[in-house]
């Protein structure tokens, strides 16, 4: 049988397919001459591999974790790699090999769309709880109304009781302070201070920004009137921006280099107080002036030519509106046609748009409802939840943005399949002759009559649902990295399931206990702060005996975050291993326990370390940060090193990762996670090197 090393080389096309092999402290990143000649699933079946990244340029990675460095080395020595001679082992490194890619475009010839996507999907992903939490109230109302309850909610002509105000502004709370919180994700995204974002967004917020409009005066834009108020001699458009993600997205995106830029031209000493006060100076007058405007106007423009494409071809339209939207509600742009929906109903007695927006809304809730039924076949738990919530919402509620910002933007691959959906779903509703409503609706199934062609209107979102349902089904929606991390997982589930069905093992004697506790007190060279360390990390039980729960410290001062907000989706999706994410306020990587150092390479950039009780740890400081070739790092350990808790590891410069570009939060992961039957992260706001950030079961 051939060897792991061997069926990988194979797997990627054979020696002679292989320019360049190097890696990082997880991943073999090879520089192949044909990237079409690589078999993926073949490549994620061979045993130690724990999935594989095509890429761009003819690159392609495969995710090994903490046994990369000795896999690399095998292949390095096969029989078949040596005749590459010079051509591999006198390789670029890694960093040039990527440099080299860069030069052909910014990360690769489809990159942009790798960028939005990713961008878009961590400014809404930590608010996906509060915006499906929203989206339940929305369909209690939605509820209320069909049974007749209360009157069209949705309906801004309407008029509830005061008790029934008060329940409306339970999902309104999250909706309309929206983008403050699209605002602090999106620079935070950006390695911008995330409150400097939210502060720069606020100011379109405050009650006395819309007080303006009492001393503003009538305007028409595109057909839509607004109110312009003179400020220093400059209009300042006044508007509602609440439920709005467009300006704060915008805002961030400009934001983000401003910051990079001033902190090159401001000294270090005095980046505290100058760099946020010169970025809100510039950005404040900028969103309210400029960057919110543009929004509206957009908005405006979009609507008066939607009206023109409707009256030159009702069957255009209806194609179009289904093809638009999922384009539209990403940005926000799509807030401003519900004003002309309403002025619709007002002055022609009826609405155009909202049939062909159902068939949008149905085609999104299929492509969840694909996902949906993936995740309970792969048994993705986390997906399965995040689906059935989105479904939920959208079929009952008629609300998009749970499944747009929870699943669809996250995954690219969703997208063409929705948007076949949505022109099946157009299509039928443009030969059909268009749908009109007398009511403003979220279209969703409680309110399907309210349609005039209620036949028509439900084949075409049962259409729309089924077709993006299926296609997501059979494409699937996720790379073969996310797939092997979801399979991962469901394997680290099935291994702790076993374990707990089974005979519960010995607890630890005493004496075993006392060993462990003493193991700090044997270390000889300890002094009295790296003992204190060392008592803190022992084992509630014998690392050998199979039985008890051991604590692994923080390496780093600073933040503790959860693994999922680790900017890499090898590191985020648990793919390499279970732990938490550091995002540094010290600069020394220092021991947490006692152990042996695995892997350090001089870069600086990665860690492997075997613990004393046997947890093997991954500490990768910054992310992508194998590119600084090691300027910024001083590496104080070397492979095979034994070392005492608190001894220093590695040294490095923040200001020379951030000025880079690179994140530096510090992936601290357990890498033989398998070996326990449970890994937990301790996030928290501030930790020390005393302080536990990991905990490992074993039973």
């Amino acid at each position: 049988m051939s060897s792991t090393p061997s069926q990988i080389v194979e797997a990627v096309g054979g020696p002679e397919n292989i320019t360049s092999l190097t890696h990082c402290a997880t991943r073999l990143r090879f520089q192949l001459k044909d990237g079409s000649r690589v078999d993926t699933p073949t490549v994620e079946a061979i045993p130690g591999v724990m999935g594989a990244v095509p890429q761009s340029g003819d690159r392609y990675q495969v995710v090994i974790g903490g046994a990369v460095d000795s896999v690399y080395k095998d292949i390095m020595a096969l029989p078949q790699m040596q005749n590459l001679g010079a051509a591999v082992k006198g390789s670029q490194s890694d960093a040039d090999v990527k440099a080299a890619a860069r030069a052909k475009g910014p990360r690769g010839r489809f990159s942009w769309l790798d960028t939005f996507f990713e961008f878009l999907s961590d400014s809404f992903r930590p608010i996906i709880g509060a915006l499906l939490g929203a989206s339940l109230f929305i369909t209690f109302m939605s509820l209320m109304a069909t049974t007749g309850v209360i009157g069209n909610w949705a309906d801004s002509r309407v008029t509830l009781s005061p008790s029934w105000q008060f329940v409306n502004l339970t999902w309104k709370t999250v909706f309309y302070f929206l983008p403050l919180m699209v605002a602090y994700n999106a620079s935070k995204k950006l390695n911008v201070d995330p409150w400097v974002g939210f502060a720069t967004m606020a100011i379109v917020m405050l009650p006395g920004f819309n007080g303006l409009a009492s001393v503003a005066h009538n305007a028409t834009v595109a057909g839509s009137a607004v109110k312009i108020v003179n400020i220093f001699g400059l209009p300042l458009t006044i508007f509602d921006y609440g439920s709005t993600v467009f300006p704060p997205l915008l805002m961030a995106a400009v934001l983000g280099p401003l910051n990079k830029g001033l902190k090159k031209i401001i000294p270090q000493n005095v980046q505290l107080i100058f760099v946020p006060f010169l970025a809100m100076l510039i950005m404040i007058p900028l969103t309210a002036f400029l960057i919110g405007p543009i929004g509206v106007y957009l908005g405006a423009y979009l609507a008066k030519g939607l009206a023109a494409v409707n009256g030159t071809s009702a069957f255009i339209f209806a194609v179009l509106i289904p093809l638009a939207y999922p384009f539209m509600v990403p940005l926000g742009l799509h807030w401003p046609l519900n004003a002309v929906m309403l002025l619709n109903i007002q002055t022609l007695g009826y609405d155009y748009i909202q049939g062909p927006m159902g068939a949008w809304n149905f085609a999104c809730f299929g492509a969840t409802a694909g996902v949906l039924f993936l995740s309970i076949r792969d048994k993705d738990v986390t997906m399965r939840q995040t689906a059935t919530g989105a479904l939920a919402a959208g079929l009952l509620g008629g609300i998009s943005e749970p499944s747009l910002y929870g699943i669809h933007l996250r995954f690219k691959r969703i997208y063409p399949s929705m948007l076949v959906g949505c022109l099946t779903g157009g299509l039928i509703i443009g030969f059909g002759g268009g749908l009109h409503t007398s009511a403003f609706i979220f279209t969703s199934l409680l309110t399907i009559p309210a349609f005039d062609k209620i036949g028509l209107y439900c084949i075409a979102i049962a259409a729309s649902f089924l077709v993006s349902m299926i296609l997501v089904i059979v494409r699937d929606y996720r790379t073969p990295e996310e797939k092997a991390a979801v399979r991962a997982e469901a394997q680290a589930r099935q291994a702790a399931e076993a374990a707990e069905s089974a005979e519960p093992a010995a607890v630890a004697s005493p004496v075993a206990a006392a060993a462990v506790a003493t193991q700090g007190a044997t270390a000889g060279a300890a002094t009295p702060a790296a003992q204190q360390i060392e008592d803190a990390s022992a084992s509630s039980a014998d690392p050998q005996d199979g039985a008890g729960t051991l604590t692994v410290l923080s390496p780093l001062e600073g933040k503790a975050l959860p693994i999922t907000e680790i900017p890499d989706p090898v590191f985020s999706t648990g793919v390499v291993g279970q732990g938490v994410a550091i995002d540094p306020t010290s600069t020394t990587v220092v021991a947490p326990a006692a152990g042996t150092v695995v892997t350090a390479p001089a870069s600086g950039h990665a860690l492997g370390l075997k613990l004393e009780n046997g947890v093997e740890l991954l500490i990768h400081v910054g992310i992508d940060t194998v590119e600084l070739a090691g300027k910024g790092f001083d590496v104080h350990v070397k492979a095979g090193d034994t070392f005492t808790a608190g001894q220093p590891l590695v040294t490095f410069d923040r200001k020379v990762i951030a000025d880079a570009g690179y994140s530096n939060i510090t992936p601290v992961l357990v890498t033989n996670g398998f070996d326990y039957s449970e890994v937990t992260g301790i996030p928290a706001d501030a930790v020390t090197t005393s302080t536990p950030v990991i905990t490992v079961t074993k039973s």
